[in-house]
């Protein structure tokens, strides 16, 4: 498998940025193929040097509607076939959630039930004015989706969001402080990149340390989590990054990272 050949998911790099786009008319809807390459593009991604953050969209005016309920209607699954959905699934939020590089979620429409599992295993996240959060799956006989909400919004919202179907729309979403920004649907690729780009400035290195850090000591005590922290300042500071940040700030210059 090669970026270039993908059939559901669109790469392009610029500047340092990778601009992952999910490309399955009509809304984005998720199926394995759609989940397989969505986990390729970002163990790729994670492995490129020429990245060094990324923004993920949405082609058309939906992020991702959620799982293509049109293709399950009437399916008959095989011995196994069911777990291994379920498994691909999982791989596709969690390739976003442990790739390297940060990654900038660009909700640029309907974000629902898998949708919102994607949003929530990025980074960063800015929204369209046109864009929406949403559990849908109780309208269709499903469940889904509250434990990645859960990394969104307090109890009572998921609850009712997951019990009613509603949506929580782009507006409401910056209100919330859920997204950073919420901006035209015109501006939001722009904004997004820009975003990605002052990342990208920054020391390869330390903004992978960056992202583990915050991964791993999320769960932890605040003990645990700051000692954690402190070993991956020690780790840093041991860097040829570390040395240019400090080399560059005295000599008042900017600084030419290279990742090590």
């Amino acid at each position: 498998m090669e970026l270039a050949s993908l059939e559901t998911v669109s790469v392009e790099i610029d500047d340092f940025v990778a601009v992952v786009t999910m490309d399955n008319p009509p809304v984005n809807a998720q199926n394995e193929l759609t989940q397989d390459e969505l986990v390729f593009a970002m163990d790729a991604l994670s492995d490129r040097d020429e990245v060094r953050s990324i923004v993920l969209t949405g082609k058309g005016k939906s992020f991702c509607a959620g799982v293509d309920i049109k293709a399950r209607a009437g399916k008959v699954w095989g011995e196994g076939e069911r777990r291994r959905n379920q498994r691909s699934a999982r791989e596709s939020y969690h390739a976003i959630r442990e790739c390297t590089k940060p990654v900038i979620g660009a909700i640029n429409g309907h974000a629902l039930g898998a949708g919102l599992a994607i949003v929530a295993s990025c980074d960063v996240l800015v929204a369209s004015e046109r864009a929406s959060l949403g559990l849908p799956e109780v309208s269709v006989g499903l469940m889904g989706g509250c434990r990645h909400a859960m990394q969104l919004f307090g109890r009572s919202r998921v609850r009712w969001m997951m019990l009613s179907g509603e949506r929580v729309d782009g507006p409401e979403l910056y209100r919330l402080g859920v997204v950073q920004a919420c901006v035209s649907p015109e501006d939001l690729l722009a904004t997004a990149r820009n975003m990605a780009v002052k990342v990208a400035g920054f020391s390869p290195l330390a903004t992978r340390l960056a992202k583990q850090s915050m991964n791993t000591i999320e769960h932890m005590s605040l003990r645990d989590g700051y000692r954690y922290e402190q070993e991956m300042t020690m780790q840093l500071g041991k860097s040829e990054d570390a040395r240019e940040a400090l080399k560059a700030f005295a000599e008042k210059r900017a600084p030419v990272f290279v990742g090590r």
